[in-house]
């Protein structure tokens, strides 16, 4: 699965702030299972990568949620965060459920 990597760093290399970006996005694209918990979207997952926020986001989004797609990716470029195609692979490569 092709995934992109927003970092939590601008362009010019600030830490974005507010800290809880990633985590905003991916809870307001998440749903509540039937056991009562919050579940991300399958595309769209917050995590640390060399210690900084990141969210990383599966291009089949674009296909499945146009629209959420959209929103994430004009969030990054409206804020001037980091946008880069996740390259990581073997233990290092994020796998969905």
């Amino acid at each position: 699965m092709d995934k992109i990597i927003i970092e939590g760093v601008t362009e010019e290399g600030k830490t974005f702030r507010p800290t809880a970006w990633a985590e905003m996005i991916s809870s307001n694209l998440a749903s509540f299972g039937r056991d009562h918990r919050l579940r991300y979207d399958r595309g769209v997952h917050p995590c640390i990568i060399n210690g900084n926020k990141c969210l990383v986001i599966a291009r089949e989004l674009q296909d499945s949620d146009p629209n959420a797609y959209q929103y994430v990716m004009e969030f990054a470029e409206q804020n001037g965060l980091k946008i880069q195609r996740d390259r990581r692979t073997g233990e290092r490569a994020l796998t969905y459920p």
